[in-house]
């Protein structure tokens, strides 16, 4: 329906927008060097948390290592003290933002400040497959709890710091090939959406604020971590109320089989990260060539032509 008056001319319109001259790219952003810098990184006791850390422990950063699982954490930071590393190891649960101020605390009282955030904690949880709608109450507060307000916590808990101390920074946001792309309904999907999303806005209120920090959001495809045995670390009060049936279970099976034997290893993704946090790259891709980008240009066209969302090939397939 047209405004009274006629149409809006939206060229007119745009001509009219007063932008501030805040809002441009910082001069010198990018973080050029990294020895004697301190590095926070999330879910970081396996798979891409503990590539990111070992990768900025090579360049001579101080690394604080976070994450849920007691053991592997200990281990990790072990490993990495034995190698030279200036290395903190705090548990932490995401999911409460008590837990990761607590974090950052630590961190502080350490280090005095932060200038790498990566917010990498992530679960796989609920069933994709099964339609959006038999997700549970349980499953939606497990997988956004950590994936979403995972990452939100970490920006509310470090964010007002790294900006105070005014030194160059960089924060990344771990989301997923499936944050960028259309696909059938899972909560982990909508989980990686948002984190995209809110990635893109934490770039614009960074520039916005003229702080000295860059954002990128980390989309990665299939790496070999054990992400997709996350339940092994979901709450007792968020447990799928039944068992999952045998024939998903061995599917699952299957699936972590195939990430960890054809997944990129997760220091390869440690090396990518880190020269995008150097090159100040905001967008993030483990995998460009192996079709991510025909599905992002699929679905922005789906957009621009306001036509049904085009099926990626594995639901086409099955005629979904």
């Amino acid at each position: 329906m047209s405004r009274p008056g006629g149409p809006v001319n939206s060229a007119r319109l745009m001509s009219r927008v007063v932008v501030s001259p805040r809002l441009t790219a910082v001069e010198g952003v990018s973080v050029q060097e990294f020895k004697g810098k301190v590095a926070v990184v999330t879910g970081a006791a396996s798979g891409i948390g503990r590539g990111l850390v070992e990768r900025f422990a090579r360049e001579g950063m101080s690394v604080v290592l976070s994450d849920i699982e007691k053991e592997p954490l200990a281990i990790a930071e072990q490993e990495l003290k034995s190698g030279g590393a200036d290395v903190l190891a705090v548990r932490t649960d995401v999911s409460s933002l008590e837990s990761v101020e607590a974090l950052r605390d630590q961190v502080l009282e350490r280090f005095g400040k932060v200038h790498i955030l990566c917010n990498n904690a992530g679960v796989s949880g609920g069933e994709g497959g099964q339609g959006i709608w038999n997700a549970t109450a349980a499953d939606w507060n497990w997988v956004l709890g950590v994936n979403l307000m995972g990452v939100i916590h970490g920006i509310q808990a470090f964010v007002p710091s790294m900006i105070e101390h005014g030194e160059e920074g960089h924060i990344v946001n771990t989301s997923s090939v499936l944050g960028l792309s259309s696909g059938g309904g899972s909560t982990y999907g909508v989980s990686k959406h948002a984190v995209t999303r809110l990635t893109e806005g934490l770039h614009h209120d960074l520039r916005l604020e003229g702080a000295k920090i860059g954002a990128s959001v980390l989309c990665p495809g299939m790496i070999a971590t054990n992400i997709l045995s996350a339940d092994r670390n979901r709450p007792a009060g968020l447990k799928q109320a039944a068992p999952v049936d045998d024939e998903r279970s061995a599917m699952r099976t299957q699936m972590e089989q195939r990430f960890m034997a054809d997944g990129m290893p997760p220091d390869e993704v440690g090396d990518i990260v880190f020269e995008a946090i150097r090159d100040e790259r905001f967008y993030i891709l483990t995998h460009p060539d192996t079709g991510i980008k025909d599905r992002v240009r699929e679905r922005m066209e789906d957009i621009i032509e306001q036509r049904d969302p085009t099926p990626p090939p594995m639901l086409a397939a099955r005629g979904g």
